[in-house]
């Protein structure tokens, strides 16, 4: 019963580690997640099929499969990271990983009813114990992984740990029935050495994590932090000094200020009042250093994961870039979800502006959503705007303007802009009010890229930036993920 709570659980995870790292490398949670799960619940069946024609020597069989997915499912994460950074049929080592675990997973619970019926001889029990363990086990890794193992361990680590379970659960029985194994000394042997090199593995998993993930990203990686929420990952070359979340860039040091500019100065310039003004998302401070250029601003900055906050309000390449805004007296941090905050928040704004990664995923995108920008208008005061970052209308165009639109169904005013930003290329924001959109002040001239001459220029889009019809992304069907996943494969 212990060895089968086990290797529930071990199976679990590796479904999930698979997952993520798959969404983590490739994008597209929602597919790498449903294509999992099918292909390896078809794996289960598979070896569900095979196991019966395995007629005797069942201990040894099932130290063969314990000893097989250990090794497999150990270096599951290693294998799926080497194979995206060398090959380029990734998605055919994945779907190999998936259906070799999966097909051993298979064969596991088979062989061990086996087992225990042999002893018993007590079918109904048998059946009624296996199953509430393995079931118990499932529940046990789905929690353990995003809230203990991924947070704390890692990608690689975790895969070793998992592994080393399943190792430990062939030595259990090794040793437990030894009596009833043919070749007992060889596999005493083999079982404990895999044990221990999978445990060794383990330990300088964050070593070997380094040295992989060094090759993913153009250059020199000086920190990298894996969060609750996402992967934080900060890369120098020179002066350029770049912040990636889950492997997607955030901002260059070297041009920054062009993007930052844009999202801030440009609505707080049509805002009829500057005082009040709530920042979603923007964790860096790279925003909230602009809005202290306004005097009288009392800034709310809204961000889910405390560790980015934390991270760049003490970092001290991000804290001189931010010129400590994470500090200042007039910023409050709030380390919550935006959505949550909305719902829950009476105080009404100046100006909003939603600093948000892009929607590659159904959490974000439920950030990008008609119910979403509803609950913004309900706290955006008499003459305030709304400013939304809204990808690139270039390389995503479909994706931009199904955002504007996506606004533009709920608060009606709705004006485009777009800037050119080195690290990113084409990048576009939507202003929106709830009323019609006027300039009310002059643009701030503390900038280096903003001017009031050049400000016309970014309301104009060119003919291969527009869009025929596009929906509108809502909570119940959130159409823009798939918008900005075609608009990924196109550019790969």
């Amino acid at each position: 019963m212990l060895t089968t709570l086990m290797i529930s659980g071990c199976s679990m995870v590796y479904e999930l580690i698979i997952s993520a790292v798959s969404s983590y490398l490739v994008g597209n949670s929602t597919l790498q997640y449903s294509i999992t799960i099918g292909l390896y619940m078809c794996a289960l069946g598979i070896g569900s099929f095979l196991s019966k024609f395995i007629r005797k020597d069942l201990f040894n069989w099932f130290a063969n499969v314990e000893i097989g997915i250990g090794i497999v499912g150990g270096l599951s994460s290693l294998t799926l990271f080497f194979a995206n950074l060398h090959l380029e049929s990734y998605a055919i080592v994945m779907y190999l990983e998936i259906i070799v675990i999966g097909t051993f997973a298979g064969l596991e619970i088979p062989l061990l009813t086996r087992i225990i019926e042999e002893d018993r001889k007590d079918l109904r029990v048998t059946i009624s114990s296996i199953f509430s363990f393995d079931y118990i086990g499932g529940l046990i890794g789905s929690i353990a992984f995003p809230m203990l193992l991924l947070p704390h361990l890692g990608y690689f680590a975790t895969a070793f740990l998992v592994g080393s379970l399943n190792l430990l659960a062939a030595v259990l029985i090794i040793f437990r029935y030894r009596k009833r194994l043919r070749h007992e000394r060889l596999y005493r042997f083999v079982s404990v050495f895999l044990l221990l090199c999978m445990t060794g593995g383990m330990l300088f998993a964050e070593n070997a994590g380094n040295m992989i993930e060094d090759g993913l990203y153009r250059d020199k990686v000086i920190l990298r932090k894996q969060t609750e929420y996402q992967k934080i990952v900060m890369t120098r070359h020179k002066d350029d000094m770049r912040l990636y979340l889950d492997g997607n860039c955030q901002f260059s040091s070297m041009d920054e200020y062009r993007y930052h500019e844009a999202l801030v100065h440009v609505p707080m310039a049509y805002a009829q009042n500057q005082e009040r003004i709530l920042l979603l998302g923007g964790g860096d401070g790279l925003a909230a250093r602009e809005l202290l250029k306004y005097p009288d601003t009392e800034i709310t900055l809204v961000d889910l994961d405390s560790q980015m906050t934390t991270l760049c309000r003490e970092h001290p390449h991000i804290a001189q870039l931010n010129e400590g805004a994470l500090e200042n007296e007039r910023v409050t941090v709030i380390n919550t979800d935006a959505y949550e905050y909305l719902e829950g928040c009476t105080q009404e704004y100046d100006v909003i502006l939603v600093d948000l990664p892009d929607p590659n995923n159904e959490s974000l995108s439920k950030l990008y959503t008609n119910i979403f920008y509803r609950l913004c208008k309900q706290h955006l005061a008499p003459g305030g705007v709304l400013n939304v970052q809204s990808t690139s209308p270039y390389y995503a165009v479909n994706a931009f303007w199904c955002i504007s639109r996506t606004i533009e169904s709920e608060l009606g005013n709705v004006v485009p802009y777009h800037l050119q930003v080195p690290a990113f290329g084409d990048w576009g924001f939507n202003m929106a009010g709830n009323e019609e959109l006027k300039q009310q002040h002059p643009l701030l001239e503390d900038t280096r890229f903003l001017t009031q001459e050049n400000l016309p220029s970014l309301f104009t889009f060119g003919k291969d930036e527009q869009t025929a019809e596009v929906s509108v992304n809502q909570l119940t069907k959130p159409v823009l993920i798939q918008y900005y996943n075609e608009a990924v494969r196109n550019w790969e």
